[in-house]
């Protein structure tokens, strides 16, 4: 199975991101074949540094550098990317800038797909 979580909110604020990184962990941990892409504010999610801040949320950077390292394929959409102030420089290392066909393509060729 092919699965592609798609991660459109913030990293903080919500609990959206800390399940989108959760349910893609436990995929890779299963061995699953899943892509996790940022968009819109879900880019933030590989923002190097993280800082919660006063949100009470823990930071997710750790947990996405688990996912990479686990093999977890990570992208994030280029128009986001420049849309939400940060370039290449500032995300962390093993996350694919993408355009939108590669998104569509990825989007495509998969057999589930979570928003969140």
């Amino acid at each position: 199975m092919k699965l592609t979580v798609l991660l459109t909110k913030p990293p903080y604020g919500s609990i959206q991101a800390a399940e989108a990184v959760r349910h893609v962990m436990g995929a890779v941990g299963e061995e699953i074949d899943v892509k996790l892409l940022l968009v819109d504010e879900g880019v933030y999610l590989a923002k190097k540094g993280q800082e919660a801040g006063t949100t009470e949320y823990t930071s997710l950077e750790e947990a996405l550098k688990d996912i990479i390292d686990m093999g977890g394929e990570v992208f994030i959409d280029k128009a986001s990317l420049r849309d939400s102030g940060l370039d290449r420089e500032d995300i962390i290392e093993g996350v694919e800038v993408v355009n939108s066909y590669d998104i569509s393509q990825v989007l495509i060729d998969t057999d589930k797909t979570m928003i969140f």
